[in-house]
């Protein structure tokens, strides 16, 4: 298994009115990426500048953060024959991308998608979040950091200037291996880019981790048809996959995120969260996680849930 860790870099309107704005809201301009062995030594390197298509103007934004000209765009090749050749460079070896955060893949199948290319998978492709593994492996597990700052706390080199392709690729692709080094455990933590959801219920996704199970649904048209589904309303313990009654159904705060709590006999209480998601076609899907919690933890869920529902008569009852 290779790791092919990536970073792209993009640029986007200034003004919002060209055409391309809603199907393609970020221009990739750069790609850069390190190839990295089974070991985390690294084997390849990738680096190229796109020529612009869509946003012929620099953002003023983008501009400052990754010291580009237009003018310098301009010398480069075109999307098409650039992302082919560094498809080619991945190599015919089995791989993963890694990425710091969960954007790039999304907006590698955008571009791609807008130039008419052959999809990288017909459905959720797995990679390697570098940003969420560095903050299991040496912070809380749930911040998110810049990169710069991992760098600093693992007490790196910066050797090269950050903010660009290169550059970043380069230094999340040094976080990665001293991530397979010390803490090789948490690359089990795989993410999903849905930017290709699951085509039905077959090809949906399903997946146990240590302290949780993730489950994300094939397209429905809106929530009502999402809810009515079994496998998306039900509650099953993820250690001995029985399906289980809730003794809270499904509520929400917000429209966006439901929660749910259930109880298992043997294994205790279970909260069910489900993220509700715009798809690229106009419908929905569902990224639903089970996780095992206390008893005090369910408490709080009991008392969110009472919160919500005084709130939404608040605002039924309100003239």
């Amino acid at each position: 298994m290779n790791y092919i860790v990536m970073d792209l870099e993009w640029n986007q309107s200034n003004t919002g009115l060209e055409e391309a704005v809603s199907s393609v809201p970020f221009e990739i301009i750069e790609i850069g990426a390190i190839r990295l062995d089974a070991d985390g030594v690294m084997t390849g390197e990738f680096s190229e500048l796109i020529k612009p298509v869509i946003y012929r103007e620099m953002h003023q934004v983008t501009g400052r953060l990754i010291h580009l000209q237009m003018c310098e765009l301009e010398k480069g090749r075109p999307f098409v024959p650039v992302a082919a050749d560094f498809f080619r460079w991945c190599g015919t070896e089995e791989y993963m991308f890694c990425t710091w955060g969960a954007m790039d893949l999304t907006e590698l199948q955008r571009n791609m998608k807008y130039y008419h290319m052959e999809p990288l998978s017909e459905g959720p492709i797995a990679f390697l979040d570098v940003q969420k593994l560095f903050s299991i492996a040496y912070e809380d597990g749930k911040s998110r950091r810049a990169l710069e700052h991992a760098v600093e706390v693992v007490e790196m080199e910066k050797d090269i200037p950050f903010h660009r392709a290169f550059s970043d690729a380069y230094y999340t692709a040094k976080i990665m291996s001293r991530i397979m080094a010390e803490k090789p455990e948490v690359l089990k933590k795989i993410s999903y880019d849905v930017f290709h959801i699951p085509k039905d219920r077959k090809s949906e996704i399903k997946v146990q981790f240590d302290t949780y199970m993730k489950y994300i649904s094939r397209e429905f048209a809106d929530k009502t048809e999402a809810f009515q589904d079994r496998e998306v309303a039900s509650s099953k313990c993820y250690l001995c996959h029985r399906n289980l009654r809730k003794k809270l159904k499904w509520y929400t705060p917000n429209g966006r995120h439901y929660y749910c709590l259930a109880y298992c006999d043997k294994h205790g209480h279970l909260k069910g969260k489900i993220r509700v998601r715009k798809s690229e076609n106009g419908g929905i899907y569902i990224v639903k996680t089970t996780k095992l919690i206390t008893p005090e933890e369910a408490e709080a869920v009991r008392e969110r849930s009472k919160h919500a529902k005084e709130l939404h008569r608040h605002y039924k009852t309100a003239p």
